[in-house]
């Protein structure tokens, strides 16, 4: 088994935040961009899904509904 496939097999058997966390930090690592420029992406996606709800493009869903479909999926 290479050493990449093995740290996956052992990255997927981590609860789900430390997997997000681990995900988090290796795309971190990657630089692909500059903070800067990811930080104003993600303003501008804020604020389209905030116009799309305020337009009725987007529906609200209550939190306690998300978490109830996470911990059902077993994610």
């Amino acid at each position: 088994m290479s050493k990449g496939a093995q740290l996956l097999e052992e990255a997927l058997s981590l609860p789900p935040t430390e997997r997000a966390q681990l995900a988090e930090q290796i795309l971190t690592s990657l630089d692909l961009r500059e903070q800067s420029e990811i930080d104003v992406l993600w303003a501008q996606e804020a604020e389209e899904r905030l116009d799309a709800f305020e337009e009725g493009r987007l529906k609200a869903v209550p939190a306690a509904e998300v978490f109830r479909g996470i911990r059902q999926s077993g994610r």
